[in-house]
């Protein structure tokens, strides 16, 4: 078995990534491959891996999915009693990564991170199906439960409580903004000779374009 995924291999040679043609800012860099992303109409184009580590250090990583993006960074929505909240609580400082096999590319974002405002959470949450609203209030995230019955009995509960009235945000849940501090831009090479381009935030706040051997 060990033979068999060790041969595992495949070439990159669909496109190339030279300084001469990224954009001066990181985000206008990952909006041009954002486009190409959709357009290329890839199946769950929003997922990320988020990489978090507690308090001592100790690294855990999941994937979440971008619901936003802008001049400040990217935003992305959970409970923040998850685990992904105690360690983002204990220390603010994460790692995302895009994987778009499709285009043979990558996209690894580092920097810090901190809660939207309640009023962006609040607006986000109005327009989830209202399943999803409701399973904001089901679930006690990342806590160890019984059985799934758990699950089901609050769903029952929380529809009788709501009925068909509005469902208001939990306190517990809400959105997360990820300002990069460095966003590295890869793009797969025939031969393992990657092309990857970083952008680097430097102490007066200018992005620095370096790229980086493969």
């Amino acid at each position: 078995m060990g033979n068999i995924i060790a041969d595992i291999r495949r070439d990159y040679k669909l496109q190339s990534l030279q300084e001469k043609d990224v954009a001066e800012q990181p985000i206008a860099q990952f909006d041009r491959w954002w486009k190409d992303a959709i357009e290329s109409e890839l199946d769950e184009v929003n997922a990320m891996t988020l990489a978090t580590a507690d308090a001592t250090g100790a690294p855990s990583a999941r994937i979440v999915l971008l619901k936003g993006y802008d001049e400040r960074g990217f935003v992305f929505f959970t409970n923040y009693n998850s685990k992904k909240g105690q360690d983002i609580a204990a220390n603010p400082r994460v790692s995302l990564v895009f994987f778009w096999k499709e285009l043979e590319r990558q996209v690894n974002i580092s920097g810090s991170i901190e809660k939207v405002s309640v009023a962006e959470s609040d607006a986000y949450f109005q327009s989830r199906p209202v399943g999803s609203r409701i399973g904001a209030w089901c679930s006690p995230q990342s806590t160890v439960i019984a059985d799934r019955q758990i699950l089901e009995d609050n769903i029952t509960k929380y529809q009788a409580q709501f009925g068909d009235g509005p469902i208001p945000k939990p306190d517990h849940w809400g959105g997360y903004l990820v300002q990069p501090q460095s966003v590295e831009f890869w793009q797969g090479r025939s031969s393992r000779l990657h092309d990857r381009i970083k952008y680097r935030k430097n102490d007066q706040g200018l992005w620095i374009i370096e790229r980086l051997a493969p």
